[in-house]
């Protein structure tokens, strides 16, 4: 019998023969290319380093509150890479390291898996690398898997050749998006890296993961657990900036990605002449990405987050600026156009924000009744700002939270929302005679539909 041909993902293997028993990988010319790739390292890599203790850490804000939350952790040297003359001290002690994935995938994450491996095998030799399957959860349930030379070899630089053969994944070991935070968990947390023996556990993830990775540190390091924990910067948002890290892998590529395709909308808008597109793009507590791809695209309209919050803009405000801006558009003879939104805009107005918090505690200690009775509970302002949204976006309010506490942004589909409230405002200017018309709004999520095909193809 002659062997099959298997496709699976990132390459083919063949599936065993008769007498064969056994699988061999595939690879087309592009992805030896891509495998075999040499990557740019920072200058202090590519020479001898070693590594010292830097300032104190500290925290951007809150100082004081954030030292009594982490007493363990608070304060402690920070690490530093500098060169060495004396060359890279190699060490004889193996290591045992634990791996995982967290949050929304990224180009790149396999390229640190890949690079925590190298830097074992050359420094020190005999470590052994797991990987934590299916995010945080793998860490409670202890499911994980030996990552071999073998194992990676597949996944090595996935994210090169962008628009050839992009394979920025997180299936090597897949992610999740689960949060450590009962005593139970904790429990089970450390159980598991008690039974391998972990000497380190790299979270590799955003902005509530690397929270989830500073309480393990936390409670490690309050019970004399030997198992260091370190959190890596990940989020295509491009909310996680300091000093140390400019930006976070993936915000780059999620911009280009973006960029290209408002790009198209703004050609098809020209085009017919007759659509306003409204474009909301990924970023639930900053609005970096619809920053950057405006600077990159100069669309009609952007509206910022944080310039709503500063300015303490309400619905009402937004909609009244993109109704005047369609207005004097008309008058030189354009009834189209492109509007870019952040994911999260709709928790950046501060009336909203209220009406949200008052949900949280509703939906945290009540059932949401047929009737509307739990409607009573909302104060006057609430409960006007609540009635004035339409019915689905009243619905998504009311969605289940996610495991971290926050509103589903990704399921409000905010940009349909000020679709209907714009196309309410020009029909009262039409009857005012100030408009002429016609209005079509079209709306886009360029979320995580467009975060599948090209991060995770």
């Amino acid at each position: 019998m002659a062997p099959s041909l298997v496709v699976n993902g990132d390459f083919a293997t063949v599936g065993p023969a008769s007498t064969a028993g056994r699988l061999a990988s595939v690879y087309s010319e592009v992805q030896s290319s891509r495998i075999d790739q040499p990557l740019p390292l920072p200058s202090v890599l590519k020479n001898p380093f070693k590594i010292v203790d830097g300032p104190p850490s500290s925290a951007a804000g809150n100082p004081d509150e954030i030292a009594k939350l982490f007493p363990n952790l608070f304060g402690q040297p920070s690490a530093m890479l500098v060169p060495s003359a004396e060359g890279s001290i190699q060490s004889d002690q193996k290591l045992k390291i634990g791996v995982v994935l967290s949050g929304g995938q990224a180009p790149g994450g396999h390229n640190v898996i890949c690079g925590i491996f190298d830097y074992l095998q050359d420094y020190v030799k005999g470590s052994t690398l797991y990987g934590f399957k299916g995010g945080p959860a793998g860490i409670m349930r202890c499911k994980y898997v030996e990552l071999t030379a073998e194992y990676i070899h597949p996944y090595r630089n996935q994210l090169i050749h962008l628009f050839i053969a992009n394979q920025g994944g997180f299936d090597m070991i897949c992610s999740g998006r689960d949060k450590i935070e009962t005593p139970e968990q904790f429990k089970q947390a450390e159980e598991t890296v008690l039974k391998l023996d972990l000497d380190g556990l790299l979270v590799i993830g955003g902005d509530d993961s690397n929270t989830n990775a500073c309480l393990l540190a936390e409670n490690f390091r309050g019970k004399n657990m030997k198992t260091r924990v370190i959190g890596c910067p990940k989020t295509i948002d491009g909310d996680l900036k300091s000093k140390e890290v400019p930006t976070s892998f993936g915000f780059d590529t999620a911009c280009k990605i973006y960029a290209e395709m408002i790009g198209n909308v703004m050609i098809d808008a020209r085009s017919t002449g007759k659509y306003y597109h409204f474009v909301r793009l990924m970023g639930r507590a900053a609005s970096h990405i619809t920053l950057e791809c405006a600077l990159q695209t100069h669309p009609n309209i952007s509206i910022i987050g944080e310039e709503v919050a500063a300015k303490k803009q309400t619905l009402k405000n937004i909609t009244d600026y993109i109704v005047n801006v369609i207005l004097k558009r008309a008058e030189l003879g354009y009834n189209y156009g492109v509007i870019l939104i952040p994911e999260g805009l709709i928790d950046f107005i501060p009336e909203v924000q209220y009406l949200i918090a008052e949900l949280n505690e509703i939906l945290a200690h009540d059932i949401i009744d047929e009737n509307g009775l739990w409607k009573k509970k909302l104060t006057d302002q609430s409960l006007k700002l609540f009635e004035f949204l339409p019915r689905a976006i009243q619905e998504q309010l009311l969605l289940e939270r996610d495991p971290h506490g926050n509103v589903q942004v990704a399921k409000i589909e905010t940009e349909k929302m000020l679709i209907q409230m714009v196309e309410t405002e020009l029909k009262k200017k039409q009857q005012e005679g100030l408009y002429k018309g016609p209005f079509m709004g079209q709306s886009h999520f360029f979320g995580y539909l467009f975060h599948f095909l090209f991060f995770s193809r």
